[in-house]
């Protein structure tokens, strides 16, 4: 992944290719289409494969802990993170006069579960506003107080590639909203930063960006002091300890804390590619990952600005990303520059975001900066 000859064995689906766009998509290794092979020969088996599928999952929930710094029973899975948000707010049922603050930079899956709750019943949902790209401390200590049950955060945004400094954050909200749950989206994060979550009451992933897994999984982390307080009222089997018991039509008892969250069937190929995929990872060092992209990031930041260019969210060199994004008035031109170099990126509505992760090379920025200045000649002649 770190060097050209183990990025050629191990991803031979970038040759020839510029693919900068890991917060969308990843591109995995080929030790994931083979443990999504391996998936296939235990369903061959019919029920005899399920031997295999549930070892997966434990095989996955040991990894997944180890990455996100919990023990393996604070762990679970269900299919997105829209499914786990959801569930999540079921388990805090939340009502009027609760409050919830959520930030402009998150991704709606965190941020949306709270404005769907009934009229009579919806808590009140204070929004963290960030200024020229940035959540600054400040801003959140009026959003606080003594009826905050929620603050969901993301450790970097997807938006704009904005990092939490996350030990104050945390300090803040425990000191100024001690009733409040700190739940965090880490899908921008995880596989390619060393977390720095501590003390958080939730944490959530994704599976098909920088974990370089695939679609149809996520990542669940409940610390075991709020496997209570965390358990969702969800219907299911999965998560249930009676579901086949005498009494499943009188009651229905669920597991607590994570596992209340894989509510149904676990997506087994899901979480065998995740398995491969976390292994790779934790083989290569999150630590080695962020040392060998971190400089690539810097790189691109420098380039934007001696283009002229200002990403939409500043460099933190003390708290590392993957991501830059910035807006121009032509970027739809500049997006079709892109594409025809071979260059792959998001654009959506005037922004382009470029996410480097450790498959990533300094002729991938060097391609990058030199298309976007050639580009710009064209839509901005000097």
């Amino acid at each position: 992944m770190l060097t050209e000859s183990t990025r050629s064995k191990d991803f031979p689906a970038l040759a020839g290719r510029t693919y900068l766009n890991t917060a969308a998509e990843s591109v995995p290794p080929l030790c994931v289409g083979e443990a999504i092979q391996s998936y296939w020969q235990d369903k061959l088996s019919g029920m005899d494969g399920r031997q295999g599928h549930f070892a997966a999952v434990e095989a996955c929930r040991e990894v997944s802990a180890r990455m996100v710094g919990l023990s393996p029973d604070e762990v679970s899975f269900c299919s997105c993170s829209s499914e786990a948000y959801n569930l999540f707010a079921s388990a805090l049922d939340l009502g009027k006069g609760d409050e919830v603050v959520v930030s402009d930079l998150d991704f709606p899956a965190g941020a949306t579960p709270w404005l769907r709750s009934p009229g009579a019943r919806a808590p009140d949902v204070r929004v963290w506003p960030s200024v020229d790209g940035v959540l600054d401390i400040a801003d959140l200590i009026p959003l606080l107080g003594e009826n905050t049950r929620l603050v969901q955060i993301s450790l970097i945004s997807f938006y704009n590639g904005h990092r939490i400094d996350w030990k104050p954050f945390q300090e803040l909200v425990r000191r100024l909203a001690p009733a409040a749950l700190i739940s965090v989206d880490v899908t921008q994060a995880l596989g390619r930063v060393v977390l720095d979550c501590e003390g958080a009451d939730l944490l959530i992933s994704s599976t098909h960006k920088w974990t370089l897994g695939i679609h149809g999984g996520c990542v669940i982390g409940i610390p075991r002091r709020n496997a209570q307080r965390l358990t969702t009222h969800a219907g299911g089997w999965y998560h249930l300890n009676n579901a086949f018991d005498a009494d499943r039509f009188e009651r229905a008892e669920s597991k607590t804390g994570a596992a209340s969250f894989s509510v149904g069937m676990p997506n087994f190929v899901s979480l065998y590619a995740l398995d491969a995929a976390l292994r790779y990872l934790e083989s290569i060092g999150i630590e080695a990952i962020s040392a060998h992209a971190d400089p690539l990031v810097a790189r691109v930041h420098e380039g934007l600005r001696e283009l002229g260019i200002h990403p939409l969210c500043p460099p933190q060199p003390h708290l590392p990303g993957g991501i830059v994004a910035f807006r121009h008035r032509d970027s739809a031109a500049l997006h079709a520059a892109l594409v025809q170099a071979g260059i792959h990126v998001m654009h959506h509505a005037g922004r382009i975001r470029i996410a480097v992760h450790g498959y990533n090379t300094s002729g991938d920025i060097d391609h990058l900066l030199a298309t976007l200045r050639a580009g710009l000649r064209t839509v901005r002649p000097d």
